[in-house]
C-alpha cells in the first residue's frame, strides 16, 4: 500500500469536511443560533487536514486497486466519526453513539433516525443533518475528486470503490471530468426540485432540506410527520418524480445531454426499473383502494402508492401516510422494493436493479446448459457484453449480502424485539432505506429503543450498504496491506 498517499488523501478529505461544516455554522448565524459547535469541529478539522499536508515531502502519488478500496472506506468512517460532533457538542444529540448513528445515516443517505422530536433541534443542526445527504449522495470522494485531482493516475479506483453498482465507468476518459459531469447533472437536478418546490409554495428552508433528502435518496426530513406534514398535493407529486430520478443511472442523463438518445434509452436497466415501478404502483393502489380511508378517493389511493414506491425503490425513505397499516400485500411490495433498491451509478442504495437483471439473465443461462452442456452462449446488457469477471462479482455479492443480512438479523434477534421490527431494521438499514414495517421502526416510529451495540451494527450495515460491501471489509483485512500491489 502507498501509505503517504493514503494518509494524504484522507488528511485532504478531513480539510474538506471542515469546509462543508461552515454552511451549517452559517445557517445557524442566519437564524440567531449557536454557531460555534460547528465552527471548533470545521477549526479541528482544518488542523488536522492542513498542517499535516503542509508538511509533506514530494512522494509518489499513484493509487493502487486496494489503496481506493482502502481511502472510500476510512473516509466515510471518519467523515462520520467527526461530523457526529456538532451533535453532541451542542447538545442537540448529547449521546454519541446516538450521534454516530444519525450522522452514519445522513452520509449513507440512509435516513434511519433515533430522533422522537425532529422540529424542536436546531434549524441550523436540523440543516447539516439534511446536508449530509446530499453530500453523501453522489459520494464524498467523488465531489472532491471534481474540486481537485486526489491521485495522479489511476484514480478511478477511488471512483469505483465509492460509485454504487457492479462497475463505473468513465463517461469521459478523465476521471476528474466524469465527476464533475456527474456533479454538474446533481446540482442541475437538486436547484430544478429546489425551484419547483418554492413555486408551490414550500418555504426556501424546507425546500432546501427536502430536495437535500430527495437527492441524496436519503430521507431526513425537518418535520415529524415527514412530507405528509405539509399537506401539499403538489410538493408531493414533484418530489415522487424527483425520487425517480434520482434513482436513474446517472449515464442516462449525460445520454440525453450529449443527445445520444439511441444509447440512453437503450439501456436494459432503466426499462426494468420503469417496469418494476409501473407494476408496483398499480398492485399497491388497487390494494389499498379496499382501506376504508381511501373509499370513494381513487386519486389519493394513486398518489400514495406512487409517492411510497418511489420512496422506497430510489431508498429515499420519505413518507406521507403509515404504509405499516396498509394491508399485507402492500407491505410485501414495498419490502420487496426495499430489497431491490435504485440503478447502478444512482445516488440510490439496496441491490440494484442491474444485479437482478443480471442475476436473472444468469439463471437462463445456467438453466440452458443443462439442455446444452456444450452451448457457449454470452450475457449481453444494453446490446454490450458483460465481462463473466462481472458476472462473478454479481454472484459473489449477492452471495455476501444474504450473509451479512442473516448475520445482523442474528445479532440484533439477542434484543428481543419481534421478527418484523428486527428484519426490516436490518434490510432498512442495509440497503439505505430508512423507515422499516411495523409501529417501531416504521414511518411513524425510530430507532432509538434499539440498544448502544445494536445501533452500531446498524451503522456498520449502513456503511456497508452505501459502499457495496468491500471498502469496509477491506478495512478488516490487513495482510492485504503487506505489499504494494495494482
Amino acid at each position: 500500500m502507498n501509505r503517504k498517499m493514503v494518509i494524504s488523501t484522507l488528511r485532504k478529505m478531513l480539510f474538506f469536511e471542515g469546509f462543508f461544516l461552515l454552511v451549517p455554522m452559517i445557517v445557524s448565524i442566519i437564524y440567531g443560533e449557536a454557531w460555534w459547535p460547528f465552527a471548533s469541529v470545521a477549526a479541528g478539522l482544518f488542523l488536522i487536514g492542513g498542517i499535516g499536508n503542509i508538511k509533506e515531502k514530494s512522494f509518489d502519488r499513484a493509487i493502487y486497486s486496494k489503496d481506493g478500496f482502502f481511502i472510500v472506506g476510512m473516509v466515510w468512517m471518519l467523515w462520520s466519526a467527526f461530523g457526529a460532533l456538532p451533535f453532541v457538542i451542542s447538545g442537540a444529540i448529547p449521546d454519541y453513539i446516538d450521534a454516530f448513528f444519525e450522522t452514519v445515516s445522513g452520509f449513507t443517505t440512509t435516513g434511519s433516525s433515533i430522533l422522537t422530536d425532529i422540529e424542536s433541534l436546531p434549524k441550523g443542526m436540523l440543516f447539516w443533518r439534511s446536508f449530509t445527504h446530499w453530500v453523501g449522495g453522489m459520494g464524498v470522494l467523488v465531489f472532491v475528486s471534481a474540486i481537485i485531482p486526489l491521485a495522479q493516475g489511476r484514480s478511478m479506483y477511488i471512483l469505483k470503490a465509492e460509485m454504487p453498482g457492479p462497475a463505473a465507468d468513465k463517461l469521459v476518459p478523465k476521471t476528474r471530468d466524469t465527476a464533475q459531469i456527474l456533479y454538474v447533472i446533481y446540482l442541475v437536478l437538486t436547484v430544478l426540485q429546489v425551484l419547483l418546490l418554492v413555486i408551490g409554495g414550500m418555504p426556501v428552508y424546507d425546500s432546501l432540506v427536502t430536495t437535500f433528502g430527495t437527492a441524496g435518496t436519503g430521507g431526513f426530513s425537518v418535520r415529524n410527520a415527514s412530507i405528509g406534514a405539509y399537506g401539499n398535493h403538489y410538493a408531493e407529486v414533484v418530489i415522487t418524480v424527483f425520487m425517480l430520478l434520482f434513482a436513474m443511472n446517472f449515464n442516462v442523463f449525460f445520454f440525453i445531454l450529449m443527445r445520444k438518445f439511441k444509447n440512453a434509452f437503450k439501456n436494459g436497466e432503466l426499462w426494468l426499473y420503469l417496469s418494476i415501478v409501473f407494476v408496483s404502483i398499480v398492485i399497491v393502489t388497487i390494494n389499498i383502494s379496499c382501506m376504508e380511508q381511501y373509499s370513494g378517493h381513487v386519486g389519493d389511493a394513486v398518489r400514495d402508492s406512487s409517492f411510497h414506491v418511489a420512496s422506497i425503490i430510489s431508498t429515499t425513505g420519505f413518507a406521507t401516510a403509515d404504509f405499516a397499516s396498509w394491508p399485507a400485500l402492500s407491505q410485501s411490495i414495498l419490502f420487496i422494493l426495499m430489497m431491490i433498491g435504485a440503478c447502478a451509478g444512482s445516488t440510490g442504495g439496496g441491490m440494484k436493479v442491474v444485479r437482478l437483471l443480471l442475476l436473472g439473465k444468469i439463471i437462463r443461462r445456467d438453466t440452458r446448459k443443462i439442455v446444452r452442456p456444450r452451448g457457449v452462449e454470452k450475457i449481453r446488457l444494453s446490446g454490450n457484453t458483460v465481462e463473466e469477471e462481472v458476472l462473478s462479482g454479481v454472484k459473489t455479492y449477492m452471495l455476501i449480502y444474504f450473509v451479512i443480512v442473516f448475520a445482523s438479523f442474528i445479532l440484533l434477534s439477542f434484543e428481543g424485539k419481534d421478527f418484523v421490527t428486527t428484519i426490516t431494521s436490518v434490510v432498512t438499514t442495509f440497503n439505505n432505506i430508512g423507515p422499516g414495517l411495523g409501529k417501531v421502526v416504521g414511518p411513524t416510529g425510530n430507532f432509538v429503543t434499539w440498544s448502544a451495540p445494536a445501533k452500531i451494527i446498524l451503522s456498520i450495515d449502513m456503511l456497508l450498504g452505501r459502499l457495496e460491501i468491500y471498502p469496509i471489509l477491506v478495512l478488516l483485512m490487513p495482510s492485504l496491506w503487506r505489499k504494494k500491489t495494482l
